[in-house]
């Protein structure tokens, strides 16, 4: 027999595979046994039996494989596998985000109606010429690979769109499409950033860039602002913390999470600050530019004088055009940073999809802004926007600032943190207030601690009318069950 047990920290989960044989398992609180089928290795006959244990105790993740003398007469052997992993992947959060989603996702799916205003996406359909530019794509054999940066039409296509919209010059060798502008945000950290850097991050902030900067060697420094000031950053706040080792700024505009938007002269008064730092750079992530109600306007970072050198601006098709499955997105940067992440990105994916590549030429080709239809889901958007707002606001206690773009809402909810539930209970803070919300009232939301602000739930207004008027009602009879602390009510 070959036993192997287990004695990982904190009963973190060993992944072992068997290339032999068919496996029965079985499994207590305390021990997790595998048993194969009789097969044959090194001339000798085995039966394979693989075993975790549990062990309360700490001390390092070793597993420990011992075998018997087998039938050829050879002498057992003990084989410690080391289970370690990078300081930095073991250091990475999972995203709640994703959390939220697949759990609400899993209960949807099993039968109870729960809302779901977790999930960062659109709820409109692609558009359909985008769809069957993608068909078209795929019936005429356009599924091979592409160049590593995106196919020369679709850099091409996004240069235009820049220059069109933004005002910003680029060449195709300047441009990088990736799968999604996640990887392109990822990529163009790794490419500037190392140990001994620091990346600015303005909370709330998308929770994926500390992350990121964290992946990359470097240490996010975390800027809070506030919710009386929109959740923008304040001149003052960048000058404190910048230094030396400053290497980045993150600016999303619009905000995920708060859908705050930046008015031309606060983008003006940060790159001044910017200007007089030699090695500080921008991330500036323009995914949502087109969501955006009026009377805001968005603005390229890139485009202020004396920043375009210092600006690698990501955008991408999944929000606006409703494209968050098909995985597309690019970086625009200076030839030396696009040529830096397009290594990482030959070492890693290689180039974007194929179809979802031609697909993206088609929403490019829908007109100035997406045209009409991109046109239809930001109104769609706003009037949802204004229902919420009003309903949102009409509870005692919430806080909020008005989004001028994006879809979510970012309320103040910790006027019910300490409150007691009926029946029992107590909901803390933004987590567990969540978590009531999802269990008692099936609706999933998002804790504001993803985003760096713990008082704030997040909440995705890419929904029906009708379903978010639901969710609203659902949130307002959970809330009465709730008894606040005098404090909290006093405060409100």
């Amino acid at each position: 027999m070959l036993g192997i047990q287990c004695r990982p920290v904190n009963y973190a989960t060993v992944a072992l595979s068997v290339a032999h044989g068919d496996l029965n398992a079985t499994a207590s609180e305390e021990r997790l046994s595998v048993h194969s089928q009789p097969w044959r290795t090194g001339g000798c006959h085995f039966r394979l039996r693989i075993q975790k244990q549990f062990i309360k105790s700490g001390g390092p993740s070793v597993t420990r494989a011992m075998a018997p003398a087998p039938s050829n007469g050879q002498s057992q052997s003990t084989v410690e596998l080391d289970l370690s992993l990078n300081p930095r992947v073991a250091a990475l959060k999972s995203s709640k985000t994703m959390f939220v989603a697949d759990k609400a996702t899993a209960m949807k799916d099993s039968g109870i109606d729960v809302i779901k205003l977790a999930a960062g996406e659109p709820d409109f359909r692609t558009p359909q010429a985008i769809v069957e530019a993608g068909v078209w794509a795929a019936q005429n054999n356009h599924t091979r690979y592409t160049p590593n940066a995106g196919t020369l039409e679709l850099r091409k296509a996004i240069c235009h769109k820049l220059q069109e919209e933004n005002g910003l010059t680029y060449q195709p060798d300047q441009i990088l499409v990736s799968n999604g502008a996640k990887q392109s945000i990822a990529q163009a950290v790794m490419a500037v950033c190392g140990p001994g850097d620091e990346a600015i991050v303005p909370a709330p902030f998308w929770v994926s860039y500390p992350e990121i900067v964290r992946l990359s060697g470097a240490t996010p420094v975390i800027v809070p602002t506030l919710l009386d000031d929109d959740f923008l950053l304040k001149p003052e706040q960048l000058s404190k913390v910048l230094n030396e080792k400053s290497r980045l700024l993150f600016l999303c505009s619009p905000s995920n999470p708060t859908g705050s938007v930046y008015k031309l002269e606060d983008l003006e008064a940060i790159a001044a600050i910017v200007a007089k730092h030699p090695r500080l750079l921008v991330v500036a992530d323009e995914i949502y530019e087109h969501i955006i109600y009026s009377p805001a306007k968005h603005y390229s970072f890139a485009a202020l004088p004396g920043m375009w050198e210092r600006t690698l601006t990501v955008n991408g098709f999944s929000k606006a055009f409703s494209m968050t499955g098909w995985r597309l997105g690019y970086l625009a940067a200076p030839k030396p940073f696009v040529a830096a992440a397009n290594k990482v990105q030959s070492q890693l994916t290689s180039g974007a999809c194929s179809i979802s590549q031609k697909a993206g030429l088609a929403a490019l080709n829908l007109g100035y802004a997406g045209g009409e239809v991109v046109a239809e889901m930001v109104k769609a958007f706003r009037e949802r926007r204004d229902a919420m707002v009003k309903k949102l606001l009409a509870i005692e206690g919430v806080k909020l600032s008005i989004p001028q773009g994006a879809f979510y809402l970012f309320p103040d909810f910790s006027s019910y943190f300490g409150a007691e539930v009926e029946g029992g209970g107590t909901v803390n803070d933004a987590n567990e207030l969540c978590e009531f919300f999802l269990d008692k009232c099936l609706v999933a939301l998002v804790p504001g601690d993803a985003f760096g602000e713990p008082k704030c739930l997040r909440i995705s207004y890419a929904a029906s009318v009708e379903e978010l008027e639901e969710a609203v009602s659902r949130i307002e009879k959970g809330l009465k069950l709730m008894k606040r602390k005098e404090s909290a009510v006093s405060s409100a």
